[in-house]
């Protein structure tokens, strides 16, 4: 089926809590910060997830109504636990410790809200770990035949090459890092030629390369190939959600049909102005609306 850019984005997977060394505890998860900056960027989304019936998810369910987010997907589980993850900072890059067996790994597939055929979907592979959340998805895929768009997480131990490659399969999109192109595109002398290569095995539209300190790469179908790098002086606070953030405005390009240059100009900004905050997410209203202002002109 053909992408329907009118269709409002669904976003499948993890809301979670980022627990840091000092205490704090901020809302996140890669398909939660998505769908946040998404609702932020006005374009509506559908966030499908689980959390559960504690004070956490309480927290998740009063954050999403104050930023006018749509609860229509959002799953209530009264025997599991809302997502938690124990963040390490050394030098302002992160490491996790992702704690197993909650709400959403358990998506109930007999509990989705519809899917709108042609639109967009987004989804990592951390959710899929469990079966029930990976029998969701493909339920959801199968009903609304959406436009998948996958932002890679290999998070050790929770992923399996057979999975992920299956994944690929049905992708329309791919956004992934240096490092887990390498494994799983190994043959290459270097990135361009690894996503080259990924690319053609699996006919994706666009594959999304994140490098770090050098920007980002992204390669298209019928090969044309764009870079982006950094602009100016970047202020690390932490780096937690800085590829949610770029991955949101890829979709964000995707919807407005943007050129695929401006597009990765755009994601590359917006990730930086992330890395200077602490935690993944912004509440204040007006911080989308200055970067859509901006876009506009």
């Amino acid at each position: 089926m053909a992408f329907d850019r009118t269709r409002s984005p669904l976003i499948f997977g993890e809301a979670l809590f980022d627990c840091f060394p000092d205490g704090s505890q901020v809302l996140g998860g890669a398909p939660f910060n998505v769908a946040w900056h998404l609702q932020g960027f006005s374009t509506a989304p559908c966030f499908v997830s689980r959390v559960g019936s504690d004070a956490l998810g309480e927290r998740i369910v009063a954050a999403m109504t104050d930023h006018g987010m749509d609860l229509s997907g959002l799953q209530r589980d009264p025997d599991h636990a809302t997502g938690l993850v124990q963040v390490s900072l050394t030098g302002g890059e992160p490491s996790y410790e992702i704690v197993s067996d909650r709400a959403y790994d358990h998506i109930d597939a007999g509990a989705l809200p519809e899917a709108p055929p042609g639109a967009l979907l987004y989804h990592g592979t951390l959710a899929l770990r469990q079966p029930t959340s990976a029998a969701a998805l493909a339920a959801l895929c199968a009903e609304g035949d959406p436009a998948v768009f996958i932002d890679v997480n290999l998070r050790a131990p929770w992923w399996d090459t057979t999975l992920v490659i299956a994944l690929l399969e049905r992708a329309r999109w791919v956004k992934l890092n240096a490092d887990e192109l390498a494994l799983l595109a190994p043959a290459g002398d270097n990135v361009e030629a690894r996503a080259r290569a990924l690319c053609e095995r699996h006919q994706l539209d666009l594959l999304f390369v994140t490098l770090g300190a050098q920007g980002a790469l992204a390669m298209a179908a019928d090969g044309q190939v764009e870079r982006v790098a950094p602009g100016g002086a970047v202020e690390v606070v932490d780096a937690v959600g800085a590829g949610d953030g770029f991955a949101s405005v890829l979709i964000l390009g995707l919807l407005r049909d943007w050129p695929l240059a401006l597009t990765l100009a755009r994601a590359q900004a917006f990730a930086q102005a992330i890395v200077g905050r602490r935690g993944a997410t912004v509440s204040d209203p007006g911080f989308y609306a200055d970067w859509l202002a901006q876009w506009a002109s």
